[in-house]
């Protein structure tokens, strides 16, 4: 199979491990020793030892260098190793270099992980403080002088357009709220289980940068996620039934910059996330009439709107009353709001729940899961599969997702 085709990496790997540690605002331990013990985890789900381990990846901006990981959790030789720039958007990239990899025989396990103490640590949400010398934070020097200093004001400006834009007030991005902290309510390894809120509640939540209020900010977490990709063959002999990767994208968009990109023609979308959004519709051959399950990348609300916008599955502007209305299982294990903020690593777990059935909010039946990676910034997204469900019969190689040259 010539990998030049658009669908080529359809189905030639897949999800058969996922492991965490547990999600704190303290956790007392080095984030070397987060990694280890969410890759033991992993590969203990999936009936896996350290010795089969050949390739790693995870991100930039992370502690952790794959050979010393390798070392500490006891894998011997990479044959593979990787790491995805720009923060929370390289969530589900870091799947789509796995299953490159597994797909072309370079690596036939690979470990994606992603361990820090965001909280007790590094906090990234207090935005710029010191800066080494760097394109990135020249390119922040057009915002900063004008108070433009975190990544709720960077985001703020573009909620604030899409409210003017639309006619909507700052209760619209309530509803993302709510949900994500219901499912959080009934997930035990959520931070916030056992404590859903209200649209009373968001409303009364303090401003930080209007119009977003502190529940609009996803929090910060100490822990650790990690997942195991292999072929799908291996996958079947393996402990748990796999979640197979239909579909796999990057995208950054014209004029992208990280979560400042406000000299596009409009501030009403996500022109990244539609690049993402184009390609995997594109090469699962599916609609957003096919996904059972979203799980949304979610650092604000706001930002959720405009993915399911992008996406397709609502029209611009419509996204608050298509969360409401519940019209799609969203963020089910509580998302970055509710359960925990690993950069979105931990929705990749949960849409492998959903499709082995052992999700804490489990839907009947799901198929095909959608799973994006964090926004404003060059981003990524998944389309993850239950063994032995293929494309719609009929389906063709295009499908719904924004305009093609952005918002």
């Amino acid at each position: 199979m010539s990998l030049h085709r658009p669908d080529a990496l359809s189905g030639r790997a897949a999800i058969a491990g996922i492991g965490a540690t547990e999600f704190s605002k303290d956790s007392g331990r080095s984030e070397l020793k987060l990694a280890v013990e969410a890759v033991h985890t992993a590969l203990d789900d999936a009936g896996l030892s350290p010795a089969d381990v050949d390739g790693l990846v995870t991100f930039t901006m992370d502690t952790t260098p794959e050979i010393t990981l390798a070392q500490a959790a006891g894998i011997g030789e990479l044959s593979f190793f990787s790491r995805v720039h720009y923060g929370g958007g390289a969530a589900c990239a870091t799947v789509q270099q796995a299953a490159l990899a597994v797909a072309t025989g370079v690596a036939e396990v690979v470990v994606c992980y992603r361990a820090f103490n965001e909280r007790s640590g590094r906090r990234f949400g207090s935005g710029v403080q010191e800066r080494q010398p760097s394109a990135e934070g020249a390119a922040l020097g057009w915002n900063l002088p004008f108070g433009l200093l975190t990544p709720a004001s960077w985001v703020a400006m573009a909620a604030q357009r899409y409210l003017h834009t639309y006619g909507l007030t700052p209760e619209a991005f309530g509803h993302v709220a709510v949900t994500g902290r219901r499912h959080a309510a009934r997930n035990p390894a959520a931070y916030f289980h056992g404590k859903p809120i209200t649209l009373d509640d968001h409303a009364a939540s303090r401003w930080i940068v209007e119009p977003l209020r502190l529940l609009d900010c996803c929090q910060e977490t100490d822990g650790g996620q990690a997942l195991v990709v292999t072929t799908p063959e291996r996958a079947r002999d393996l402990r748990r039934p796999p979640a197979l990767i239909t579909a796999a994208a990057q995208g950054a968009g014209r004029a992208q910059e990280q979560m400042t990109s406000f000299y596009r023609d409009g501030l009403t979308g996500l022109p990244e996330m539609n690049v993402v959004a184009r390609q995997l519709w594109r090469t699962s051959r599916l609609t957003p009439a096919d996904i059972d399950v979203a799980i949304l990348y979610d650092h604000f609300t706001p930002f959720v709107l405009l993915q399911l916008e992008e996406f397709g599955f609502c029209a611009p502007g419509e996204a608050a009353d298509f969360v409401a209305a519940d019209a799609l299982p969203l963020n089910t294990h509580g998302g970055q709001l509710g359960e925990a903020y690993l950069h979105g690593m931990n929705g990749i777990a949960e849409a492998v729940r959903q499709l082995r059935g052992t999700s804490p909010n489990q839907t009947p039946d799901a198929t095909h899961v959608l799973v994006t990676a964090g926004t404003g910034v060059p981003t990524s997204g998944l389309v993850l599969s239950r063994d032995g469900a293929g494309a719609p019969d009929g389906s063709s190689d295009s499908a719904p997702g924004g305009p093609p040259d952005g918002p």
